[in-house]
């Protein structure tokens, strides 16, 4: 099988509060033969403000940066799955609505850039589920995770409002890795809630109650670990530990790490290549049960 290749759209996190997503993405990845390479002179996406304030901001955002990767000739890699909302989206109604293509082209011309639709936005779940497979990721498992209780976290926006891969509000592809794993893979209700994600700067009290009640069930299921794959639903989760313990009355210990961090520990990597132990809420004592 040839070495997959993509170009490697990080993100305005990846660089400074997901800096251990970004770590672990990079040592996991190439563990398992998949070469990222970050793509040059790439900006914001929008994130989900600016849509909500200037649609064609956003999109001539992501259109830039789909512009920029698909000068490398590679597929494009994303692991936010608000960037993966905005840029996805994006190229899928450049491909198919005449008008936005025309408006958005308008505005590459002006920045010197062309942007031909022909490259695919893939997160990093489904490079690692779907291009890659799960017999493959299965095959480079030497340390596997027995005895690991873990719900996967998916957050609301990396099966909505569409993907390829996923069943908008059933969504699969995380517990089947994390079963290929060894790890035992809990039922999950809220594994596609929101977290709350920006509202914890704008209606902090909206934000913590989603986030409590995401902490609760995983408590009640009784997981060891969550897992996730966004930077902001990690944050949100992981951060606000005391905060939640003051408004709800209840302390959450339950770590959160990235399904990355999770995956490289089944590969049998060293943690401190995937940055385990940077987060908030410690991983180590669940770690050890293995």
């Amino acid at each position: 099988m040839n070495r997959l290749r993509y170009a490697f759209y990080p993100g305005c996190t990846a660089h400074a509060s997901a800096r251990d997503y970004t770590r672990s993405t990079y040592a996991t990845f190439q563990a398992l033969g998949i070469e990222l390479e970050e793509v040059p002179d790439w900006c914001c996406c929008g994130s989900t403000a600016v849509s909500n304030v200037d649609p064609l901001l956003g999109m001539a955002l992501c259109a830039r940066n789909l512009a920029l990767a698909e000068s490398t000739g590679l597929d494009l890699a994303v692991t936010c799955n608000a960037c993966y909302a905005n840029l996805a989206p994006t190229l899928e109604a450049y491909r198919e609505e005449r008008r936005v293509r025309d408006r958005l082209q308008r505005v590459l011309d002006a920045v010197d850039r062309h942007l031909e639709g022909e490259i695919a936005v893939k997160h990093g779940v489904h490079i690692l589920t779907r291009d890659l497979g799960l017999p493959r990721v299965e095959e480079h498992v030497r340390r596997p995770l027995d005895g690991l209780k873990v719900v996967p976290y998916y957050g609301c926006l990396l099966s909505r409002p569409r993907n390829p891969y996923e069943d908008p509000e059933n969504p699969t592809s995380l517990d089947e890795l994390l079963c290929v794993l060894g790890a035992e893979v809990l039922p999950f209700e809220r594994k596609t809630k929101c977290c709350g994600g920006s509202f914890m700067n704008t209606k902090e009290e909206v934000a913590l109650r989603l986030t409590f009640e995401i902490l609760e069930e995983a408590r009640e299921r009784g997981a060891h670990v969550i897992v996730a794959a966004c930077p902001l639903c990690q944050l949100n989760l992981d951060a606000y530990r005391a905060k939640l313990r003051a408004r709800f009355g209840t302390y959450h210990d339950t770590p959160v790490l990235y399904f990355t961090q999770v995956v490289g520990l089944a590969l049998g990597l060293d943690r401190n290549d995937l940055a385990i132990g940077q987060s908030f809420v410690p991983a180590d004592r669940v770690l050890g049960l293995r």
